[in-house]
């Protein structure tokens, strides 16, 4: 059964060169990160997520909010594993999908076909996948002859067309997303959604880092605000939101 399960995780990031830290850096570091302080041994640290302890069950909806700085990314890429806890237990089934870099593994100077199948081969979409998909991939990028063009020829919004395009064929257990994703123009823009729609669906767990009120309330079943590393509140929207956003 698709869960995820974290224990008392405390993620501790080390700073370097800390002795060279301004009075005011210090400050502004503790006003919007994580909190500042020091190890056992006298290392200088930023504790990104402290004790944190929740579990997601299948068909949750989850947004996560909080001002910059409040633990958010880093508990996103606690589920991605870029990061490994300094403390606790981090337990998840299912297979993660992450939207959260969509341009990871473009080639600039490989084409759009080429970069098709790149892209997806990092997200694990078997090839058969690719190959079946692959004229309809590239109907809906709307690219046309430059799709056998190098990347480096394309302007930002095509970039980001084929980027979408591809990281939207994957269908995993746990999907990712630090903020909704909106490319292209306006009549594109309603081509995208309507295919993330149909990615968050076949999704038995979204987690979403947001700032919108209007999308929590609008995909989210449920809300976790997170302050300086440590969840603050964890309820429905309709209890949160008020909250966090104001009346």
């Amino acid at each position: 059964m698709t869960s995820i399960y974290l224990k008392n995780v405390t993620i501790d990031i080390p700073i370097f060169n800390s002795q060279g830290r301004s009075l005011k850096k210090t400050i502004m570091g503790v006003a919007t990160g994580g909190r500042i302080g020091l190890t056992e041994s006298g290392k200088s640290i930023v504790r990104s997520l402290d004790n944190l302890s929740l579990s997601i069950q299948p068909h949750e909806r989850v947004g996560l909010i909080g001002h910059n700085g409040a633990g958010k990314s880093t508990f996103l890429r606690v589920l991605t594993k870029v990061y490994e806890p300094s403390r606790g237990v981090v337990n998840i089934r299912g297979t993660i999908g992450s939207l959260i870099d969509i341009s990871l593994g473009i080639d600039p100077e490989a084409t759009g076909i080429e970069n098709i199948f790149l892209r997806a081969a990092l997200l694990r979409i078997p090839k058969k996948k690719v190959i079946e998909e692959l004229d309809s991939l590239i109907e809906f990028t709307e690219l046309g002859d430059f799709i056998n063009m190098p990347v480096r020829t394309y302007s930002t919004g095509m970039h980001m067309r084929l980027a979408f395009a591809v990281s939207t064929m994957m269908s995993p257990d746990i999907l990712l997303m630090d903020e909704w994703l909106s490319v292209g123009d306006q009549n594109f823009q309603q081509k995208a959604e309507k295919r993330l729609n149909g990615l968050i669906e076949r999704a038995n767990i979204l987690v979403i880092a947001t700032h919108s009120r209007q999308l929590i309330e609008k995909c989210c079943t449920r809300v976790l605000w997170l302050e300086h590393g440590s969840l603050k509140m964890d309820g429905t929207p309709s209890q949160v939101c008020p909250l966090y956003f104001g009346p």
